[in-house]
């Protein structure tokens, strides 16, 4: 149990009861402003608690992962096919023009920049 007694989890602890807090006061808020004429509140006077047991199963999940030493997965990342392709086209053409091979390693950089935002 002492494990749970980190700064990270006691930081963990404090982000949990605070949002629990915070959305149950609104679902409060919520309630008022729906018991004062506004309909739309309705919805929203259930959405808010739903939001602070999510927060509240996802605490507990945390805290059991930890208990039985599930770590996440390490994420693998693969490289596409055409990469090595393309690595072995500007590594020939660095040797025929270099000119040619630094401007196609900026197209090429430019491209990789490009899937990022997709």
């Amino acid at each position: 149990m002492r494990r749970f007694l980190t700064p990270a989890w006691l930081g963990l602890h404090a982000i949990a009861v605070v949002l629990c807090g915070a959305f149950i006061g609104f679902g409060w808020w919520q309630y008022d402003r729906a018991q004062s004429g506004n309909d739309r509140s309705w919805a929203y006077t259930f959405e808010w608690p739903i939001f602070a047991l999510f927060v509240i199963v996802m605490w507990v999940k945390m805290i059991r992962d930890e208990k039985a030493g599930v770590t996440p997965a390490p994420k693998v990342i693969e490289e596409p096919a055409e990469a090595a392709v393309k690595r072995e086209i500007i590594r020939q053409q660095e040797e025929e023009d270099p000119a040619l091979a630094a401007y196609n390693r900026y197209l090429a950089r430019l491209n990789s920049q490009t899937d990022r935002r997709g």
